[in-house]
Order: C-alpha cells, then structure tokens, then sequence
C-alpha cells in the first residue's frame, strides 16, 4: 500500500508552489483573524526554512508521509510545533494539490514559451541570411516548385508561433484559483479566496468548488498543445534528417547534434533530430494516458487523478530538452546553398510559372494552359533539358502566343522573385517578413 500510494518520489517537484501557496493561505488565516499573528510569523519562517533546506538537498523526504503536502506538514511541525497544525485550517489536500498543479503548469508554459521564443529567433536568423537562397519546394516529397530556405525556415516560425498561442490561451484559463474550494464543498471559516488568488498571481478564484478541485482541463490542455508542438518539432526533425543524407545533401550538422556509427567511420548519423522525432510519441502518449485516467471519474476527487502529474511532468522534460536540441542543432547547422539550388530547378519546377504566363499574359485559360505546359514538360523530358532550355521555336510548335517573354519567367531566380503575392515566396517578401517577424515573436 506504501508503494503504490505515494507519490512523494514525483510530487516533490511542486515544492515551491507548494510553500507559496501554504505562505498565501496563512498570511490569509492571520488577515481574517483565525490564526494568530504569532502562529501566522511562525508558519511563515518555518516554510522559508524547508525552502532553503529542499533547494540545498538537505530535506528528507519520506514515502511514509505519502506525497509534497504532508512531508512539508510533518518538517513545519518539528520545526514550530503545534502551531503547524494550525495551517490546514480552511484547506484541503484536495484544493492544495489542485493549487500546486496550476502554479507548476503556470510556470511551465512560462518556461516553453521562452524556449520557443529563442528557437523563433534562431530560424529567423537563418530566414533572414538566406531570403534568397533557392531550393525546391516539396509536395508529395516530389520537387514541386522553387522557394528560399528563408520562406521555409519561416514557416516553421509561424508554427511555433501558433503553439506559443495555444500555451498563451491555456495559461489564461488555467490561472484561476482552487484554494479555499477546500475538499470538495468549501469551507465554513471566513476565508477570503480573492485575496489568496491575487497573492499566488492568479486572476480570480475558481467558481465551483466542486469543479476547482477535480478540474484536470488545463493539464488536457497543455499536453494537447504539447502535443501539437511535438508534431511540429518532429516534422521539422524529420526535413532535417532527409536533408542531411548525402543523397539530398542540403545541410551537414555539427559534431555536437550528430554522431558517428559504431562500425562504419564514414557516418554522421543526425542523432539529435532523430531523437527528437521520436520523443513526439512520448507527449502526445502523455496526453493520451491522463484523458484515459480522467474519462470515468465522477465529481470530486479520486486518488486516480494522482496519476495526472507524471505525464505532465514527463511531457515538460521532453519539450525543454526537443526544443533545446533543436534550436542548439540549427544554430550550427551548415547549409550547402550551391546544393540545393541545382535540386531548385530539378524536375520542372518551373512549369506552373510557364502556365501562370500563359494565363496572365496570353490570356489562355488555365486548364488549357496547363495542357500546353504538360506538352512541353514532355517535350523537355524527352530532350532531357529543362524547360528554360527549349528554343523559341521549340515551345511555338505548341502554342504559337508564346513569346521570348517566356523566357523571364523560367529559371529558378525568375520563378521565386515573381511570387509575390502576401505570404510568398520572393526574397523581398522574405525580408519583409522576418522585420515582421521580429516584432510579432521576439519582445
């Protein structure tokens, strides 16, 4: 029964908010006259003292005293006396615990957001030394049309800045106090709940005290946001894993991110990015595995939700360490420019702006412009040539409104500087948009 009721060995990381939100609650009970000032003094010097002693590991904590709340409870009692018994007044391990919970995935989604913020800013760096830098643009992984790697590193800036969104908005409906909810149906002291939530930085009390100490949303609502982030940081891991095999060849990573194979010296094996694409399973599994241990639960507490704290916990670790990996790896990362601007113009990627000119200035509908340019792919495939390199007369036994106009829009340069519509591809919206950037992702 030890064993499997403890949960001292994962709970202890919530020690802090555990003492803030213990030093809130008493500095109330003195407020509103059901402690007194010398016990309120009391509790509140022998919290700084446990604080002092956890963070310089001099704290022995006990599986016997079950988890965080009581190992705490038990070491204030030996340090003041009976006045520590005092302190529970008004309060229950069940809004404690759901206290502690919010104020750690609070601080969290501070720290995430931070790290995403430096990421933001090393692809923004990458995007904004290479606006024109050509390569292919993939769907299907089949080279489809140019673009710069400054647009693609910015792609992955809008989708970090989407998953800081996400956070932003889970933070703002987690941050509503518990405490005062006490075990289930609050509490018959004079407590004043307001004055806790603003001393913990929360923006009201919670509602229902039923609801406040069985709600779990916010947890469901970070690791689905850590989940969705995870994706992204995979998908990005993934294009760096391909692009670093000789056969795409478009950036080597450093020694520190990558790592040679135990029997063939001429490997280097993208071992960072490949770890990252692998731990996306581990979040989104935490996510999974808390909606599983909440689906059957009715109102209010069930010891079942002390499993809602190791997934998030795990899910924490795993996006500090991807996130950090990732932005150390790019950083270092070293792209080979000539490399990918051959692949550019690999596999008529050009051909839309051919049937693009067609429309716009032969006037030809698309569907038959698209015919026309299919004719002449065929007709460069067949020559093993590209599409720049037919003659004139070439591409006017297809289609006699063709002009030597044609010929500004081929080639991988002309065909990434004339996508210019909001959100392309051209270098000079490539600039624009990381100035932008700038100002939207890095205050």
């Amino acid at each position: 029964m030890e064993a499997i009721n403890a949960s001292i060995d994962f709970d202890k990381r919530f020690y802090a908010q555990d003492i803030a939100g213990s030093k809130a609650h008493a500095t109330m009970l003195v407020a509103q006259g059901i402690l007194t000032a010398g016990d309120g003094k009391n509790i509140l010097e022998g919290l700084d003292t446990i604080a002092g002693e956890i963070e310089e590991g001099a704290f022995e904590f006990s599986t016997i005293l079950e988890d965080i709340h009581m190992n705490i409870e038990n070491r204030l009692s030996d340090l003041i006396g009976e006045a520590a018994g005092r302190l529970h007044t008004a309060r229950s391990r069940n809004d404690q615990v759901a206290t502690d919970f919010r104020l750690w995935v609070r601080d969290a989604i501070d720290d995430i957001d931070a790290s995403l913020m430096t990421l933001q800013g090393v692809l923004i760096g990458i995007a904004e030394s290479n606006a024109a830098t050509v390569m292919p643009g993939f769907t299907h992984l089949q080279a489809a049309q140019p673009v710069t790697l400054g647009h693609h590193m910015l792609a992955y800036v809008e989708m970090f800045g989407r998953d800081r969104g996400r956070f932003a908005d889970c933070r703002t409906r987690l941050n509503e106090s518990p405490l005062g909810a006490a075990a289930l149906a609050g509490t018959s002291f004079p407590i004043d709940r307001k004055m806790t939530a603003e001393a913990l930085g929360f923006a009201r009390p919670a509602a229902n005290s039923l609801d406040a100490v069985s709600d779990r949303d916010f947890a469901c609502e970070f690791l689905s946001s850590g989940s969705i982030l995870a994706v992204h940081l995979s998908r990005m891991a993934e294009e760096i894993v391909l692009w670093s095999a000789p056969q795409f060849g478009y950036v080597r990573i450093s020694d520190s991110f990558s790592s040679g194979s135990s029997i063939m010296p001429q490997k280097r094996n993208p071992d960072a990015a490949e770890l990252v694409r692998g731990k996306a399973g581990r979040v989104i599994g935490s996510l999974n595995a808390l909606l599983v241990a909440l689906k059957g639960l009715p109102l209010a507490y069930g010891k079942d939700m002390q499993e809602d704290k190791e997934p998030v916990f795990d899910a924490v670790d795993t996006l500090g360490i991807c996130i950090a990996a990732m932005a150390g790896m790019l950083a270092e990362a070293e792209f080979d420019k000539a490399r990918m601007r051959a692949d550019a113009g690999r596999g008529f990627t050009t051909a839309t702006d051919l049937a693009d000119w067609l429309v716009r200035v032969a006037g030809i509908a698309f569907r038959q412009a698209h015919h026309i340019t299919g004719t002449l792919v065929k007709m460069a495939e067949d020559r093993s040539c590209g599409l720049e390199e037919l003659s004139l007369a070439d591409m006017q036994s297809v289609e006699t409104a063709i002009t030597d106009e044609i010929f500004a829009v081929l080639g991988v340069e002309n065909s990434v500087a004339s996508r210019t519509s909001e959100g392309g591809t051209a270098p000079a919206n490539v600039i624009a948009a990381t100035a932008e950037a700038k100002k939207r992702f890095l205050k």
